[in-house]
């Protein structure tokens, strides 16, 4: 865990805690205060114990995740004002995972993007992702 950049925030110094509760935090980095950036107003919950995945959380972590994003809504909709939002965890390599440590996705979305409408299966239901099956 000496390597894993939520177990040791300060590997990334430009990231900063926002909300925290008894088992996890709400982490963002600084581009994501950039006004009319990609990720305006983005951010991760994550369990202050290291889980690889979502599927290793605790019902304890579940329910703290919980009741943070609450938290973290009514946070961002003051600070940003999204007009809608994206949520997600990426489990395993394959599931596009790359930091082995659960991350929850916290992404504001807003009416003036270029995607603005497109949701998360919007990229899994392009060309560009047609399988390719084992002869």
């Amino acid at each position: 865990m000496g390597k894993c950049v939520y177990c040791n925030l300060d590997l990334v110094p430009n990231q900063n805690v926002v909300l925290s509760n008894e088992e996890c935090l709400f982490l963002q980095l600084d581009v994501s205060k950039i006004k009319g950036g990609l990720l305006e107003g983005a951010g991760v919950i994550v369990p202050k114990k290291h889980r690889e995945t979502v599927f290793d959380l605790t019902q304890k972590e579940w329910e703290a995740t919980y009741s943070l994003l609450q938290e973290v809504k009514k946070h961002l909709d003051e600070e940003y004002g999204p007009q809608g939002y994206n949520l997600g965890w990426n489990c395993g390599e394959v599931g596009g995972q790359h930091i082995f440590h659960a991350h929850f996705h916290v992404i504001p979305r807003y009416k003036d993007e270029s995607l603005a409408g497109k949701g998360i299966r919007y990229m899994f239901k392009s060309k560009e992702n047609t399988r390719k099956f084992l002869k």
